[in-house]
């Protein structure tokens, strides 16, 4: 199987903020931004490995700053690594000034999807070849949150997540 760049991945989803998607103080519901984050990662993770993906969980999302109504939000999703049949998918979420264009990070989240065939077994994803600075750190720190997702899960072990133990036992 092929490796891939997370560039081959990215996914670009631009949504405007109506009214109907704020809450009483016209800023965007969380719900429907997490909406919009999983439709934007699983169609990223689509494109890595080119097979139906399921949603196997949302790691991380930050609500850091309050999106208004009629804002212009830009979701930009990319694979940050490929495990054996699971992927992880960052996705930053911008904010558009309209009248400069200019985009500000307001958001970002992280979810994992897992590659399936039709019977819903896991089917095997390519691997990832990082090449920018960022797509380097952001793989690098996926291992750490996966086996952390796995020790809080109860499928792995805290003593054999061998990376979050790297972190703490600095010698």
């Amino acid at each position: 199987m092929k490796a891939k760049t997370p560039a081959q991945s990215l996914t670009v989803n631009t949504e405007v903020v109506l009214p109907n998607d704020t809450n009483h103080v016209a800023n965007l519901f969380g719900g429907k931004l997490m909406q919009w984050v999983d439709i934007t990662a699983a169609i990223c993770a689509q494109r890595h490995c080119g097979r139906v993906v399921v949603t196997a969980a949302i790691n991380h999302v930050s609500f850091d700053n309050p999106i208004k109504q009629n804002s212009v939000v830009t979701l930009e999703a990319k694979v940050s690594r490929a495990f054996t049949s699971s992927m992880e998918i960052y996705v930053d979420v911008f904010v558009e000034n309209p009248a400069t264009g200019a985009k500000t990070k307001s958001n970002e989240a992280i979810l994992t999807f897992v590659a399936i065939d039709q019977n819903g077994s896991p089917l095997p994803v390519p691997p990832l070849i990082p090449e920018t600075e960022e797509e380097k750190q952001r793989f690098d720190g996926a291992l750490r949150r996966r086996q952390l997702s796995l020790v809080i899960a109860k499928r792995m072990k805290a003593k054999d997540a061998t990376e979050l133990k790297a972190l703490f036992d600095k010698e």
